[in-house]
């Protein structure tokens, strides 16, 4: 199972997968997310389409895992040489 450094790591995992991926990656994290059956259900009645749907569930995969694993933002201040 992946793991993660920080938040970004997170959003840069979640960033490249498309909808199949999604759910095939994040499995594994048995997310409290709605059901993948609800979603294709949505998406075949046109109640909402497939990219917003990804949307929201990645932002609530990147909330869940952020949380369960309390995760800081990326450290990016420049390191201080005291040579």
């Amino acid at each position: 199972m992946r793991t993660f450094g920080d938040r970004e790591d997170v959003e840069e995992w979640l960033a490249p997968l498309d909808y199949n991926a999604f759910w095939a990656q994040t499995e594994p994290f048995a997310l409290d997310i709605q059901p993948r059956a609800s979603c294709d259900a949505q998406i075949t009645s046109g109640e909402v389409d497939e990219a917003t749907v990804l949307f929201v569930l990645k932002g609530m995969a990147r909330l869940e895992l952020v949380e369960r694993y309390a995760l800081s933002p990326r450290d990016t201040a420049p390191w201080l040489s005291l040579h």
